[in-house]
């Protein structure tokens, strides 16, 4: 059966006290509205609807940088949820199969989770994911009659009996699509805060004769982000759980709890990564690898047998091949280092191809900006750039040349060529006595 996402992201996230959308605020390096959507996207969804309000054009955006394909819904008021997902309707016109509502402020929602909600969906037309909660507090409640879910019945209009429930809703819920919108449409908004409960679908559906049923999740899956301490603590539940899986997938961590992964980070196993580091998103780190200390990885790929670090930063576009390594307050940016190569000291390498066994001396840098434009420097193999070379794109350095220490480059080196573009030096006997004396009775007399 073919499956469309419906996302719900028009709250304001009051509780936040932020101007911008509460589904934008970032869990790994990724808004929580992705987090979402990536869990939604194991189940190959055939269409995917965000319903956006608040900062719909930020929230477009966000959502489009993930998925291209994504269509977004506006909802002008916010009137509850079942009035949110009624918004998809347009959207979503033509399409037979499930609809799936999701919610951009709960993304720890497993894809495993989401499959048992699919293959429940094949003997009951409506589907909802429940768990069993340690305070269940204002959390919605189902109500279970004779092995069917019967209703939910929401905090503030539940009574006392009712409320001693523990089983709670999680908000997401599947439904053949027409289904969801023709209940959707019998929503009223009789109760305690006046709007329309996407809950109130079950009540309806039992009424019609339509059967109900909940799958069960761990709780910390349906964890909803509505404030900034929630939001630190959804951070910290996320990294706890990826440190783990690192580790299970034979990844050294010698301080797991300093080590910071991004929602798409991928490390090899047998690679080491020491403490404080930081990973960005889009860094792919290969086997064997070692990732030393205080080092920040983002948009980067990392080949077998590569030593980054300490203290060394790579920054989108970084590709190093087998065996390189990059030291101690490197920084390299949208730049090929081929197999061996070595970049280990205080040097930026930005805009750049570096060869196969090349060693780059310490202060190096390539200056690759001009104030406009962008510009490359290429530097063959088994070439030895002398420290404190000044490479001025763009410029071509050729297989097993040299440059001089302390070198400003600005034409091409030949191959096999020693480049050395630096003044010529001048000793001027006794001049720095001199001039010390003379500064020191210019200060005596207060001048």
């Amino acid at each position: 059966m073919a499956t469309a996402l419906i996302i719900l992201g028009a709250g304001m996230g009051t509780r936040m006290n932020s101007d911008m959308p509460k589904v934008l605020h970032e869990i790994a390096g990724a808004p929580m509205l992705v987090h979402a959507m990536k869990s939604g996207a194991a189940l190959d969804p055939e269409r995917t609807v965000v319903v956006a309000g608040h900062g719909s054009e930020l929230v477009e955006k966000a959502a489009k940088a993930y998925d291209p394909d994504v269509t977004v819904a506006i909802q002008s008021e916010q009137l509850g949820t079942g009035h949110a997902v009624g918004q998809a309707r347009d959207a979503l016109a033509g399409f037979d199969g499930d609809a799936l509502v999701l919610y951009g402020d709960t993304p720890f929602i497993q894809p495993e989770t989401l499959a048992a909600m699919t293959a429940a969906r094949l003997t009951h037309d409506v589907v909802v994911l429940g768990f069993e909660a340690a305070d269940p507090g204002r959390y919605g409640r189902l109500i279970i009659k004779d092995d069917q879910l019967d209703r939910i019945v929401e905090f503030k209009d539940a009574t006392d009996k009712e409320r001693a429930v523990t089983l709670c809703n999680s908000g997401v819920i599947s439904a053949n699509c027409a289904t969801l919108f023709d209940l959707i449409d019998a929503v009223g908004n009789d109760n305690a805060s006046g709007e329309y409960y996407l809950t109130d679908i079950i009540g309806i559906a039992r009424a019609r004769g339509l059967s109900a049923t909940v799958v069960r999740c761990d709780e910390t899956e349906t964890l909803g982000i509505n404030s900034r301490a929630e939001l630190s603590n959804a951070e910290a539940l996320f990294q706890a759980q990826a440190r783990a899986a690192a580790q299970t997938d034979g990844v050294t961590l010698t301080a797991p709890e300093t080590v910071f992964f991004a929602y798409d980070t991928v490390v090899g196993r047998d690679t080491v990564i020491e403490p404080n580091v930081v990973f960005g998103p889009g860094v792919t780190v290969e086997s064997g690898a070692m990732i030393r200390a205080f080092s920040h990885l983002e948009g980067c790929h990392v080949s077998r047998d590569a030593v980054v670090g300490p203290y060394a930063r790579l920054r989108p576009g970084a590709e190093l091949a087998e065996g390189v390594k990059v030291g101690n307050f490197v920084e390299i940016k949208n730049a090929q280092v081929a197999e061996g190569a070595k970049v280990n000291h205080l040097s930026y390498i930005g805009d750049a191809s570096i060869g196969a066994s090349s060693n780059i001396g310490a202060g190096t840098i390539t200056c690759n900006y001009d104030g406009v434009f962008k510009h490359k420097t290429t530097i063959g193999e088994d070439v030895f750039i002398g420290s404190n070379t000044m490479l001025v794109a763009p410029v071509n350095v050729g297989d097993a040349a040299m440059t001089g220490s302390g070198s400003v480059v600005t034409k091409d080196v030949p191959p096999g060529d020693l480049a050395i573009a630096r003044a010529k030096q001048e000793n001027k006997a006794g001049f720095a006595v001199r001039l010390f004396e003379k500064l020191k009775a210019r200060k005596a007399k207060g001048s």
